[in-house]
């Protein structure tokens, strides 16, 4: 394994910041370059004893050959494609000239770059075409380009992928444009990922050109189709409508997904174009199993949202897996994740306050609206779910796994954290969470917060349509737990999570 780092361009983006650990756990040396150092050192693996950290951004040349310098091969994964820039044609066109001289005049043995597929002759989207131009402007320098050509990357957290996920989950009839019904032929991210580390290794992709793309050739529809059923949601109606421009299908995505219509336009653009590998010369030289995608599908479909988050935070070691939802993806990755959190203060230790949760439940019951919640039990069991059980494994402690009326125990640790999984049926997952925090004088701070994670968009009308009994009811929880105390409150109830849909982590501009 060589000394000198690799340089990693676009490293808080989708695809550099999964490829990162993938050439760490390699055993390579990297350096990560982003605009923003403070926004590296917060991913997982940046206190990794092989990483670099280089802060410039590509449009400053200056800055970018410093971030060059002592490099032996880099990979160029960086778009403009944001709003920092009017024309991203012409911001990725400036990028892409002071990449190719910073690497010449650096002695950069090679560069891999991550594009797109298509020719100019089909009359391809100005998404595509920059794409097209940025691989003509790194291959007008001396140093060989290694130009991978993807279509659709199929993995939690890609543009297109998120697009795919928030359409077919909100709307059970779909009127889209006759794009989808054109061929595509995705791949699967840790193939996108495998193929990248893989041109490091073989000196018979210098200077090529390589289709990349997974087994399958289908179209939008079907893949539609896939998600639905991976997901569990009822077959969707799509009706191709033919007035429906690539302008007004990227309204309806930013009206009806979280996704930004600056994002939304030139990709809509784009999904116009048939997209099929051409040639697959690149399966005999990096030969790895190509996941279809089905598959592809069912993995990213996996609840590991909470655990991934998780483990960024905790453990700067963990090396997750590309279809989990990173802490630098954008802010509609990883689907809808609805979050509800209030908090109280009680002039009292966190034991004192822990002993009215350790017996919640049960005969206890849950401090305010009890009659609620015999509502909420009855109508489950009225629709073939458990009901209210009024069960408790003890009386007074917990155990992970233990069941609680209607929630199992997923985490617990006296006096402090408190996590419950409701078993209840209704379309979605949900769970309760109860953290204590010591504060100063002898106050201990109560979080109570409820996550729900909506199965379609008979899941986005569950929530809401309860939405101000939740209020009602976890507020009055909070002064319930806390009279229960029998302590003074210092501050509270107040709600402390955002009021908006999606909670998860910004990252804009890089890809």
């Amino acid at each position: 394994m060589r000394k000198k780092p690799v340089l990693v361009t676009g490293s808080t983006g989708y695809v550099g910041g999964r490829l990162i650990p993938q050439l760490l756990a390699s055993g390579y040396r990297v350096r990560a370059l982003g605009r923003s150092k403070t926004k590296i050192k917060a991913l997982p693996w940046a206190s990794h004893p092989r990483l670099e950290i280089a802060q410039a951004d590509v449009l400053d040349y200056d800055a970018l050959k410093k971030a060059v310098l002592g490099c032996w091969s880099a990979f160029y994964l960086v778009h403009s494609m944001n709003p920092r820039h009017t024309d991203f044609s012409e911001a990725d066109r400036k990028a892409a000239q002071n990449m190719a001289v910073a690497a010449e005049e650096s002695g950069l043995e090679r560069i891999i770059y991550l594009g797109g597929l298509g020719d100019e002759k089909d009359s391809l989207s100005k998404h595509l075409l920059s794409r097209i131009e940025v691989a003509r402007i790194l291959q007008s320098g001396t140093v060989p380009i290694t130009f991978l050509r993807a279509a659709m990357i199929l993995g939690s957290g890609s543009v297109s992928f998120e697009i795919l996920r928030y359409l077919v989950e909100r709307l059970p009839v779909l009127i889209t444009p006759r794009w989808v019904r054109n061929p595509v032929q995705p791949i699967a991210i840790r193939n996108v990922l495998n193929y990248l580390e893989g041109c490091l290794e073989h000196n018979e992709t210098l200077g090529q050109t390589f289709d990349i793309g997974g087994p399958d050739v289908l179209t939008y529809q079907n893949l539609m189709a896939i998600y639905a059923e991976e997901a569990g949601l009822a077959k969707r109606l799509i009706i191709p409508v033919p007035a429906f421009t690539p302008k007004l299908s990227s309204h309806w995505i930013h009206f009806v997904t979280p996704i930004p219509s600056y994002i939304a336009r030139p990709l809509a653009e784009g999904l116009s174009n048939p997209v099929v590998c051409k040639e697959n010369r690149i399966r005999a030289i990096i030969q790895q199993e190509l996941l279809n995608c089905r598959t592809t599908v069912k993995k990213s479909l996996r609840k590991i949202q909470n655990t991934c988050t998780e483990a960024c935070i905790k453990s700067s070691g963990t090396l997750r897996p590309p279809e989990c939802v990173h802490l630098s993806d954008a802010p509609y990755a990883g689907g809808t994740i609805i979050e509800l959190g209030y908090r109280i203060r009680i002039q009292a230790s966190p034991k004192a306050v822990w002993t009215p949760i350790s017996r919640i439940g049960g005969q206890t019951g849950w401090y305010f609206a009890n009659s609620l919640w015999k509502v909420r039990g009855a109508i489950d069991r009225l629709f073939g779910g458990i009901g209210l059980r009024k069960e408790r494994s003890h009386p007074l402690e917990f155990k992970k796994g233990d069941r609680v009326d209607f929630f199992r125990v997923l985490n617990v640790k006296a006096p402090y954290l408190l996590q419950l999984m409701g078993e209840m049926r209704f379309p979605g997952e949900a769970t309760m969470e109860f953290n204590l925090v010591p504060r100063k004088e002898a106050v201990t701070e109560l979080e109570q917060v409820s996550r729900f994670i909506p199965k379609g968009f008979s899941g986005l009308l569950y929530w809401y349509t309860l939405y101000p009994v939740h209020q009602y009811v976890f507020i009055g929880m909070l002064k319930g737990i806390a009279k229960a105390v029998e302590k003074p409150v210092t501050k509270g109830p107040n709600r402390f999570t955002p009021a908006h849909l999606d909670v998860c982590s910004p990252n804009p501009g890089e890809t």
